[in-house]
């Protein structure tokens, strides 16, 4: 799909914290702990202290108790080892956790949606840069999904003109937004893309509400956060695009 649009696809190397060709089971296992937002926050912290951590470093807002019983479910599932005075380290190293939660997010897409994913794609289209993050084939369209795993006080605008840009020269029939937080998209984020959509004030289409703090920016573009769920938040994203791609009911 990406090549009938003229792009020159190529994927990038995986950069996870696991080896993606293990047995399923365990695929499976660090997929189901990757669903609750507490592990996903505790496994970003370990991965950014590579040479190992105390269990209350990895994330500042976890209570010791909790961050203890993380560092174990890090251990049972054969992503950390354990070392001397209490600390901890992963047993193979990432860069970030943004390549865990691209694959976390295409795997459960893929599995719960039926759709082709493809994560971590170099698109080959000049001037635009960056990988993208998600890209699948559903009901014969192209979806394009960018995430971010920081919160969104580390958003820029920079990176919110360079998403746009990958917007128009993909020209996806449906995009996603979605930022893994559970922080109000609203008080930040969702004025940046306001002002990015719609430099000269109000737009066709006012930002609506579609589920806790999941937008509808335009029929085809929504912005999602991770409260509650971010798996399902972005379902009923995706729900809402093709509804907005059919033609008008009879």
């Amino acid at each position: 799909m990406l090549v009938r649009r003229g792009l020159d696809p190529s994927l990038a190397r995986p950069d996870l914290p696991f080896d993606p060709g293990m047995p399923e089971e365990r695929l499976a296992a660090i997929a189901s702990r990757l669903g609750h937002y507490a592990f996903r926050l505790f496994l970003r912290g370990a991965i950014l202290a590579p040479a190992g951590f105390l269990p209350s470093e990895a994330s500042r807002y976890l209570d010791r108790d909790r961050a203890q019983s993380l560092a174990e479910d890090c251990v049972a599932l054969g992503l950390a080892e354990r070392m001397s005075g209490g600390r901890y380290r992963l047993l193979t190293r990432a860069r970030s956790f943004g390549g865990t939660l691209e694959w976390w997010v295409g795997r459960e897409l893929s599995i719960r949606l039926g759709v082709e994913v493809a994560t971590g794609v170099r698109s080959g289209a000049r001037g635009i840069g960056g990988d993208l993050d998600l890209v699948a084939a559903i009901e014969g369209k192209l979806l394009y999904v960018e995430l971010k795993s920081g919160p969104p006080k580390h958003l820029t605008d920079v990176e919110v003109g360079a998403f746009l840009r990958r917007l128009r020269a993909l020209r996806p029939e449906l995009a996603l937004f979605v930022v893994d937080t559970a922080l109000r998209l609203s008080d930040k984020v969702l004025p940046m893309f306001e002002k990015a959509l719609f430099p000269q004030g109000a737009g066709p289409h006012a930002p609506r509400r579609i589920v806790r703090d999941t937008w509808a920016l335009t029929p085809h573009l929504y912005l999602v956060s991770a409260k509650e769920n971010l798996i399902e938040n972005a379902r009923r994203a995706i729900a809402e695009g093709l509804r907005a791609l059919a033609p008008p009911a009879p």
